[in-house]
C-alpha cells in the first residue's frame, strides 16, 4: 500500500505518516471560540481536515476525530456583557450556528466534540502538575507557566526564545518572571464566570484547555493535531509545553497547519470589512460551492476567495453533476475509496488540487462512455471520489433545480416554454426558439441542448 505522506510543520518536511496505533487513529482540530458566526477562513481548517479524516478513515477504519468548543473566553464574555445576557446564552447560541455552518459545508460531525467548560478539572489537575515539577508558578493569583523550564520551547514554531524575548516590545504584567511566560489560570472577577481553584476564584487560559481536552479524550500522545497557521504561535507552541513538560511524552506525532484565506487579494478584516461568513455566503451559494472553493488550492498555499472562486466552483460541479444527469437510472460498480484516483492524489499531503483534477477525468470518462459498464465504472470513479472530498452528496437533477419556485419561474412553467421551444424549432421558428432561450437565462435557467432532448439548470 502506498504511503501516506503529510507536512509535520515540526519537522518542515513531508514525512511518511505512521500511527501509534493502527487500530486507532487519532486526530485534534482546534475549534471554534464560540461569540460570533464562523467566518470562511474559519471554515478552511473545518473542510481541509475534513478530507483528511475522510481519507484516514478510508486507510486504517478507526479514526477518533476531536474538534473542541471553547465556550469560555473574554471575547465570549464581552459579547454577553454587550447583550446584557449570560455567558452561555452566547455560547450555545454560536455553538448551534457553528454546527449548522459546518453541515451546510459537508464537512462530518467530529468524533468527539469536547466543551472547554466540562474540564475545568482535568484543567486544574494540569496546572498543579506543572507547578509540582517546576514548570509553572503562581503570583497575584494568575498561575503561569515558566517558558525558561523548557529548554525545547520554541522549536515547534521554528523560534529561539531570547530572540522572541529580545523582540518584545509589549509592556510586561507585574507578575510574571519572563515576559514569554504564559496564562494558565487567571483570577475572575465577581462580575465575571469563574471556578474555584487552589489559586482562587479564577478562570482558565486559553492554551490550557486543548492540551486537557486532548489527554481527557484521546490519550497521552496523539497522531495529528492540526488548525489554521495563525495558531503555530503561541497557541500550539504553548500546548506543546504544558504537555511535554507536565508528562514526559511526545504529545504530538504530527503537527499539521493550513495557511490563510483573502479576500479579493486582501486580508480579511473587520477595519476593511470584508470578512464574510459562512452563513452570509450560504444565501447565495450552495454549501458544497464554497467547500469546492475552499479545495482548489493546497491547504498549504495562501487562498485568494472572491467570486469568481466561487462562480468557477459552481461551474465545475455544475459539470460534474451534469455528467451524473443522464445516468442516474444505471447504479454506479462497485469501487472501494483506497482505489479512486482521488485517494491516491489525497495521499501526497491531502492534495486537493490534483484530487480535484482526477473527478475532471472522471467526468470526462463517464461523458464519452456509452455501454452500461463503462457508465458504471465511470460514475463510480467520479462519485466515491467526490465522497472523499465531501462533494456530489446531491441528487444531480435536485441539484440543478435548486431554488425553482423561489425566484423566477416553477418547474412546471420552465418545463412549459421548453416544449414551446421545440415546438417552434420543429417549426422553424428559431427567433421564438432564440427568446424562450434567451427569457430563461434572464431568469436563472440554463438550457443545454443535447442527442437525448434538452435538460435545463438553475444558474447559482
Amino acid at each position: 500500500m502506498a504511503d501516506l505522506k503529510v507536512y509535520n510543520t515540526a519537522s518542515g518536511v513531508k514525512e511518511a505518516f505512521t500511527p501509534v496505533d493502527e487500530g486507532r487513529v487519532t486526530m485534534y482540530v482546534c475549534g471554534p471560540t464560540v461569540y460570533n458566526y464562523a467566518h470562511i477562513g474559519n471554515a478552511r481548517p473545518v473542510v481541509v481536515f475534513d478530507c483528511l479524516y475522510r481519507l484516514l478513515s478510508a486507510r486504517y477504519g478507526n479514526v477518533v476525530y476531536a474538534r473542541n468548543i471553547t465556550d469560555i473566553d473574554d471575547k465570549i464574555i464581552q459579547a454577553a456583557v454587550e447583550r446584557n445576557c449570560d455567558i452561555g446564552e452566547v455560547s450555545r447560541e454560536f455553538t448551534t450556528a457553528y454546527r449548522e455552518d459546518m453541515a451546510l459545508l459537508n464537512a462530518l460531525p467530529p468524533s468527539i466534540e469536547p466543551m472547554a467548560t466540562e474540564h475545568i478539572p482535568e484543567m486544574i489537575a494540569l496546572i498543579e502538575r506543572l507547578i509540582e515539577r517546576g514548570h509553572a508558578y503562581v503570583e497575584a493569583g494568575h498561575a503561569l507557566f515558566a517558558v525558561e523550564s523548557m529548554p525545547s520551547y520554541g522549536a515547534l514554531s521554528h523560534r529561539n526564545l531570547d530572540d522572541m524575548l529580545a523582540g518584545a516590545r509589549v509592556k510586561v504584567a507585574s507578575y510574571k518572571r519572563h515576559s514569554g511566560d504564559f496564562v494558565l489560570w487567571k483570577p475572575s472577577s465577581p462580575a465575571e464566570p469563574g471556578w474555584e481553584s487552589p489559586w482562587g476564584r479564577g478562570r482558565p487560559g486559553w492554551h490550557l484547555e486543548c492540551s486537557a481536552m486532548i489527554r481527557a479524550h484521546l490519550g497521552e500522545s496523539i497522531d495529528i493535531h492540526a488548525g489554521g497557521r495563525d495558531l503555530i504561535f503561541p497557541h500550539h507552541e504553548n500546548e506543546r509545553a504544558q504537555s511535554c513538560c507536565a508528562y514526559d511524552d511526545d504529545f504530538v506525532r504530527y503537527w499539521m497547519h493550513n495557511a490563510y484565506v483573502d479576500m479579493d487579494g486582501e486580508k480579511m478584516s473587520k477595519s476593511l470589512g470584508n470578512v464574510r461568513t459562512v452563513r452570509e455566503l450560504g444565501g447565495s451559494y450552495p454549501g458544497e460551492v464554497m467547500r469546492f472553493a475552499l479545495l482548489t488550492a493546497h491547504y498549504r498555499s495562501p487562498l485568494n476567495f472572491s467570486v469568481e472562486v466561487l462562480n468557477s466552483a459552481q461551474d465545475a460541479l455544475d459539470a460534474f453533476y451534469g455528467a451524473l444527469r443522464p445516468h442516474t437510472g444505471i447504479d454506479p460498480a462497485e469501487l472501494n475509496a483506497v482505489d479512486t484516483a482521488v485517494y491516491g492524489a489525497l495521499l501526497d499531503d491531502i492534495n486537493t488540487p490534483e484530487a480535484i483534477a482526477t473527478l475532471y477525468a472522471a467526468a470526462k470518462t463517464l461523458n464519452k462512455a456509452s455501454d452500461t459498464k463503462a457508465i458504471a465504472d465511470a460514475k463510480a470513479e467520479l462519485l466515491v471520489g467526490g465522497t472523499l472530498l465531501g462533494l456530489l452528496s446531491e441528487d444531480p437533477e435536485a441539484w440543478f433545480q435548486r431554488g425553482v419556485g423561489q425566484e423566477g419561474p416553477t418547474a412546471g412553467e420552465i418545463e412549459a416554454l421548453i416544449q414551446e421551444r421545440l415546438l417552434a424549432r420543429s417549426s422553424r421558428d428559431f427567433d421564438r426558439a432564440d427568446e424562450i432561450r434567451q427569457m430563461l437565462e434572464e431568469q436563472g435557467v440554463l438550457l443545454d441542448d443535447g442527442p437525448d432532448g434538452t435538460q435545463w439548470r438553475r444558474r447559482g
